[in-house]
């Protein structure tokens, strides 16, 4: 049975702050009495949430991870010492068991351990939807293949600046669930496609798809699968923002909605764009004058965009154009991406290990390829998520490019750009780095962005970033011993 039964106890209930204004005290009692077997799948940081939003609730749950030792495993039987919580295989009949199952987003829907549940017709469902049931204040939702962490903290601080309590997190930060609070004024959330894929009932007041383009396809197996799921952050949205560049970005229905767009070029009255007004290069809403793109901290045309999408969202929002302005020229981008590292004998390092698919390299070397003087020697390789490198070799064609390849993706690259570029082989993160300083001169770049994911070999981005930068370190420090 599932166990951590709700307890009620004549009038003394008690449930947290958010949920007394959406949910009363009668409506929950009839929740509970439904004996409902509810299921949490996967204990990642989701499924954690989803765990202190039924305990919040009083209602009963078990958990089931697949995993033998997930990680962590100890502090959370201790957070959660009454709830029943398996591992590993053998559980089907058990999970065959549920009316309601809450999985985590790494975890497929379509995975054959629920097809019986599905068959009897249990809900499936996610973090997000639970979070949609209970939220009041408006929320921003946010998605994309790549730069929507980036874009989502920018829209973030904007909302910061204007003294807007907003909760900002959902695939980035803290989940959706542990955001929720009576306080909150707005949420500003990033979504991925797998939470949108279980996703139904959000209504955002602000959308926005920034860019679309091929990942998880071990997942989604198709990209008109993975464009649909993307294309479900619009559902109810009273306003949308979308990339005009990227048609794939553009909504299929705008019946009863407000749209806007955002680019690198000249744009049409009400959407935003760039512009050269007296000589300066500008960020512009139709005709107005934003602000100078010289006053972003950040170097290359992507973030440009980045903060375009940005505006265009805090409009859509109502955000003073005052408190975006100064979030914008406050901002310094997040670890990982596009991020500077240093200068070593002329050559400059960046650090762009979040760049896990095609695309996000791909839009890395068009945002820094204007600002290189000499080559760009590009880091790549890792685990490839079913990817076709085609549109990475395209993007290296007209540049001048070196490529130092590792791990599973590296005979996959190399196959498609050997003709074009040289390509060199590293065992490790740490030799590649010293094979690029080997074989780049003052004014080239190195550029990690793998454009592949990072579980062959690395814990994650996160790990893979740092000895990046680790490695680049070191060799400053003995530029340093050899000048002395």
């Amino acid at each position: 049975m599932f166990a951590h039964e709700a307890n009620i106890e004549n009038d003394s209930f008690i449930i947290n702050e958010c949920t007394t204004k959406c949910i009363t005290k009668r409506s929950l009692m009839n929740l509970i009495q439904t004996d409902k077997r509810r299921l949490i799948v996967g204990l990642g940081i989701t499924g954690t949430s989803c765990m202190r939003h039924f305990l919040g609730l009083g209602l009963s749950f078990s958990v089931l991870d697949t995993r033998e030792q997930p990680p962590e495993i100890e502090a959370l039987l201790k957070e959660f010492p009454h709830v029943d919580i398996r591992f590993g295989a053998g559980h089907e009949a058990w999970v065959d068991d549920a009316n309601e199952i809450y999985i985590s987003p790494g975890i497929s829907k379509d995975d054959p351990l629920f097809a019986t549940a599905i068959a009897r017709g249990a809900l499936i469902s996610g973090d997000i939807d639970l979070f949609a049931g209970l939220v009041t204040a408006p929320v921003i939702a946010i998605s994309g293949s790549n730069a929507k962490s980036t874009v989502t903290t920018l829209v973030g601080k904007m909302a910061e600046c204007a003294e807007i309590n907003a909760g900002v997190g959902g695939n980035l930060g803290e989940p959706a669930l542990d955001l929720l609070s009576a306080n909150r004024e707005a949420y500003v959330l990033e979504l991925s496609s797998f939470q949108l894929e279980r996703c139904s009932d959000l209504q955002p007041k602000v959308a926005c798809l920034l860019n679309v383009s091929a990942d998880h396809m071990d997942r989604h197996q198709t990209m008109m699968a993975y464009h649909q799921a993307k294309q479900r952050v619009y559902r109810g949205a009273q306003h949308i923002v979308f990339n005009r560049h990227d048609h794939l970005t553009a909504p299929l229905r705008t019946v009863d909605v407000s749209i806007k767009s955002f680019g690198l070029d000249v744009p049409d009255l009400g959407q935003f764009g760039v512009k050269e007004i007296k000589g300066v290069r500008s960020l512009v809403k139709g005709f107005e004058s934003l602000m100078p793109v010289s006053d972003i901290p950040l170097i290359g045309d992507h973030h440009i965009l980045n903060t375009l999408a940005a505006l265009a969202i805090g409009d859509a929002a109502g955000f003073p154009l005052a408190a975006m302005q100064q979030a914008i020229k406050q901002f310094k981008g997040l670890p990982h991406r596009c991020e500077w590292v240093g200068e070593v004998n002329g050559v400059r390092y960046i650090n762009d290990s979040k760049a896990t698919n095609v695309g996000a390299t791909v839009a890395a070397l068009k945002g820094l390829s204007s600002s290189v003087n000499g080559n760009i020697v590009l880091i790549a390789g890792g685990q490839t998520k079913g990817a076709d490198f085609s549109a990475l070799i395209t993007a290296l064609k007209p540049l001048s490019c070196k490529l130092i390849l590792l791990g599973e993706g590296a005979d996959a690259i190399a196959n498609l750009a050997s003709n074009q570029h040289e390509v060199l082989r590293a065992d490790s993160l740490e030799q590649a780095v010293s094979i690029a300083a080997s074989n780049s001169h003052a004014g080239d770049l190195v550029l990690l962005s793998p454009a592949c994911a990072s579980f062959d070999m690395f814990s994650g981005f996160e790990q893979r970033g740092n000895i990046f930068k680790a490695a680049v370190a070191e060799l400053a420090i003995n530029q340093r011993e050899a000048q002395q």
